[in-house]
């Protein structure tokens, strides 16, 4: 349970997300940043509930893929399995890219020159050190669990260390006079009703749904795990309440340190929105801000090397189903680890960091949008199929009901709903990073891209393994029995 609960929180990296998503989602939703965080943990502890009841049912390393295939049939399960793998390429590409900028950061702090940490924009070397970074991580994962527990343990725990400094001493600061903005926490912050527009409400939850993406990283360990029917479960359900808890924390201290204001150390700054704590980690934290350099890059390297399980067990069970081809299913015979699935979503993610690097900066940033489409996507598509497929086993149980209908019902038609809305909004050149193609937002068509790119490469598996798109390896069914 505790080594589920760690890799857990080190797949979501909470200095990673932080300081990639702090900005631009107060960028969106303003001073209401804990509402939208609030508001974000109700659809995941709502669709977790439903992920828990599916895994009781059966428990299965395909997780999305195999519960959609068998509520929904065959290609709505391709399908969301598709947009697990897209999401887990997009957030590596992004954790490549963040270790980089904060090892080069810990670097020129370490040294004293400031020079250094100027090497991260010289592309040829960036793109090498990520390359390293990727090989590293993807070599651990290779090695199996055991080998990935240990090495969270020690990650994990470094980074939470370092977060709870943060937080301590930025209500330091507003105590004492010497924060920026010194605001003192204002009940309305928790007001989701507040936010200005539908619009901005979405965009928040977007990027909300990014920063807790990965907990279900736990469920696709569940063939690996002790007690395989309830204990992930339980841990996806704890890894949540622990970042709720650790992201409110740190949002109500930036916020009373920082406000949004648009200039100097506010929020809405977007000179410093890319990475806040490269901005703040000095005046909150001192001459010990180097500690928050080495937690993110920590932090970043934790939730590389572990954010590998997720697409190399689905692709596993994908090989193993006939959804792909056989050699995807290959278990090493040492480390009992998915070998070939391993080094393949090394391989993709790296190629995919390479050419965004080399094409725009831009690009790699507007990947962080996109992933909340696809998160809010496949996490809607799983909700709905514990509702598909609980279908009437509920009846005469109350808490039945709640587990397998009506919690995963509300979460998942709530993503899938921001999904679409977020869809529609990005399609605005202005959305994201502001780049865009033929008029169209980069947002969108990353997101829609890449879930349009799935079927084309779902129509070509057909083509050449028919039996799975015909129900031959997992037959649709229901539940006779409650969860």
């Amino acid at each position: 349970m505790l080594g589920a609960v760690v890799i857990g929180v080190s797949t979501i990296a909470p200095a990673y997300t932080l300081t990639g998503a702090l900005g631009p989602t107060a960028s969106a939703v303003g001073d209401h940043l804990p509402a939208i965080f609030l508001v974000g943990f109700i659809p995941m502890l709502l669709v977790a509930i439903g992920y828990r009841a599916l895994n009781s049912a059966m428990p299965d390393a395909g997780t999305t893929f195999t519960w959609g295939s068998r509520a929904f049939g065959p290609w709505i399960g391709w399908m969301g399995g598709w947009g697990l793998l897209a999401a887990t390429v997009l957030v590596l590409s992004n954790l490549a890219g963040i270790a980089v900028d904060f090892f080069y950061l810990m670097l020129a702090q370490l040294t004293g020159d400031d020079a250094i940490a100027d090497l991260t924009r010289n592309v040829p070397l960036n793109v090498a050190t990520c390359l390293v970074f990727m090989a590293l991580a993807c070599w651990v994962s290779y090695r199996g669990l055991e080998a990935t527990k240990v090495v969270q343990y020690v990650l994990v725990a470094f980074q939470l260390l370092v977060l709870g400094w943060f937080a301590v001493a930025a209500f330091a600061h507003v105590a004492g006079g010497t924060a920026p903005a010194g605001l003192s926490i204002d009940p309305g912050w928790f007001n989701p009703l507040g936010v200005d527009s539908f619009s901005a409400f979405a965009a928040g939850i977007s990027l909300s749904v990014f920063i807790y993406w990965g907990w279900d990283v736990v469920l696709t360990m569940n063939e690996e795990t002790q007690g395989e029917r309830t204990t992930p479960g339980r841990a996806a359900l704890a890894t949540i309440a622990v970042i709720v808890v650790l992201y409110l924390t740190m949002a109500l201290a930036v916020l009373s340190f920082s406000g949004t204001g648009t200039d100097g150390l506010g929020l809405g700054n977007e000179d410093i929105q890319e990475n806040i704590f490269v901005a703040l980690a000095g005046p909150v934290m001192g001459p010990f801000a180097v500690l928050m350099s080495l937690s993110v890059l920590a932090s970043s390297a934790a939730s590389l090397q572990s954010t590998f399980i997720s697409p190399a067990r689905t692709m596993l069970a994908m090989g193993h189903y006939g959804a792909l081809p056989a050699k995807y299913a290959k278990v090493s015979p040492r480390f009992q680890s998915p070998g070939y699935a391993t080094v393949v979503a090394a391989v993709v993610a790296s190629v995919f960091y390479a050419v965004m690097r080399v094409l725009s900066e831009d690009v790699l940033w507007d990947t962080i949008s996109a992933l909340g489409m696809m998160v809010c996507f496949y996490y809607g598509v799983t909700a709905l199929a514990c509702v598909w497929y609980f279908r009437g086993s509920w009846r005469g149980s109350a808490k039945a009901f709640v587990s397998t209908c009506l919690a995963p019902l509300v979460g998942g038609v709530l993503l899938l709903v921001f999904f679409v809305q977020t869809a529609v909004d990005s399609m605005d050149p202005a959305y994201g990073s502001g780049s865009q193609i033929g008029g169209i937002g980069l947002v969108f068509l990353l997101g829609i891209g890449v879930l349009a790119l799935g079927v084309v490469v779902m129509v070509v598996q057909f083509l050449r393994r028919p039996g799975f798109f015909r129900g031959q390896s997992i037959p649709r069914g229901r539940s006779t029995t409650s969860a």
